[in-house]
């Protein structure tokens, strides 16, 4: 069931109100006027509990599943498929990502545009890194014990199954990476404060 944004439900509702104020033809008047009023809803009571933050939504139930299992225990789901090469356990992701706890729905953590090491982050994650290819979306559904196990970790209770949804906008080797980081290293430092040449 798809459900809207907060933005598309103010632009939906800003399309429809000019709509809703303009003038009725006298006719219709009469007609709306004939028919009985229901109650007005009571006025929403003011409510002064402090918002927890940071501010976590809570993920809906379906789409804290995955449709495969792999034999290591890491669920997943395709959302789109990527295209071309898949990254390698020694590079570095750039991806987009949103984790949230497979039994509540709570996100504990996002990213965006988000470089990570593939065998540096929890094996649940890196095992379904490793199945995508550059601009795929996929869901992992990851045991506890593909992911901090017996640990808790900050929002993340001991024995939690996670759920991940991920966009692989790219990554590098290694070998890519320290020759990026050579190349940056040899550039002189940008001057700050120098006056511009006419």
């Amino acid at each position: 069931m798809p459900f809207l944004s907060h933005a598309s439900s103010r632009l939906i509702l800003a399309a429809l109100l000019p709509l809703l104020a303009a003038p009725l033809p006298a006719d219709a008047a009469a007609t709306r006027r004939a028919k009985p009023r229901a109650a007005a809803p009571a006025p929403a009571k003011p409510d002064n509990a402090i918002i927890a933050l940071p501010l976590n939504p809570i993920v809906p139930a379906g789409q804290r599943l995955c449709s495969v299992t792999a034999p290591s225990g890491l669920g997943s789901t395709v959302l789109r498929a990527g295209t071309g090469a898949k990254p390698a356990a020694g590079d570095v992701v750039l991806v987009n990502y949103i984790g949230y706890l497979a039994a509540t729905g709570a996100v504990f953590d996002q990213g965006m545009r988000s470089p990570l090491p593939v065998n540096g982050v929890i094996p649940g994650f890196s095992q379904g890194l490793q199945t995508m290819a550059r601009s795929g979306v996929a869901r992992f559904c990851i045991p506890a014990a593909l992911g901090y196990g017996a640990q808790a970790s900050g929002p993340i209770p001991a024995n939690a199954d996670l759920v991940f949804q991920v966009e692989l906008l790219d990554f590098k080797t290694a070998a890519e990476v320290e020759s990026m980081n050579r190349a940056q290293a040899a550039e002189p430092p940008a001057q700050k404060d120098a006056s511009p040449q006419p």
